[in-house]
């Protein structure tokens, strides 16, 4: 049986509390979480000054092979995202065949300017400001899920964005075994 892999891309000033949520709460559900770096260098530094090693370089990443990317916030981090060719090409790969995409926190930011981003989605109050997609001005849910669209809020959403995620990715039994043991009553 192939595992499932999800991509999730660092750039510098990634929103630390978010990436780390997402990659450890896949990885406790036994999903393979491919952490990459936008160049070469494994290294990436995050808003708040706690740097991350990466698994490997985006250019390694054979894409085909993916189930899920998720994009972590942070407004420097989000930009490198939304400003980057290869992440741009995944998004819009990855949508045409249906596959999952997940954003966090100003993250779906880069999900519209990739043109990915669905109708109905959530992100960091400030950031619907820069979307408003046909005058919807996003929803206030901890997690919206449009099509193969999953958005999230931000900081104090992570935890239960990474449940739904995993929700998605591995059913019912996974998401309700894990957030029992991670003690996320909070989480639908």
């Amino acid at each position: 049986m192939q595992s499932i892999k999800v991509l999730v891309p660092l750039a510098r000033g990634f929103e630390e509390i978010e990436a780390v949520s997402i990659i450890d709460i896949l990885r406790r559900a036994e999903i393979e979480v491919l952490v990459a770096s936008l160049d070469e260098e494994r290294f990436v530094q995050g808003a708040n000054g706690i740097t991350i090693q990466t698994d490997m370089p985006l250019a390694s990443v054979d894409v085909e092979r993916l189930e899920m990317i998720v994009l972590p916030g942070g407004w420097g981090g989000t930009h490198a995202l939304a400003e980057d060719s290869n992440i741009v090409r995944i998004l819009q790969e990855m949508d045409a065949k249906g596959k999952n995409i997940g954003a966090i926190c100003a993250a779906p930011f880069a999900l519209n300017k990739a043109g990915v981003l669905k109708h109905a989605y959530t992100c960091y109050p400030s950031i619907e400001e820069q979307i408003r997609l046909d005058g919807y001005q996003g929803a206030k849910q901890m997690v919206v899920q449009d099509a193969n669209i999953m958005t999230s809020r931000g900081v104090g959403t992570a935890l239960c964005f990474a449940l739904q995620i995993v929700k998605t990715l591995k059913g019912e039994d996974t998401f309700k075994r894990l957030k029992a043991a991670v003690l996320a009553e909070c989480c639908e």
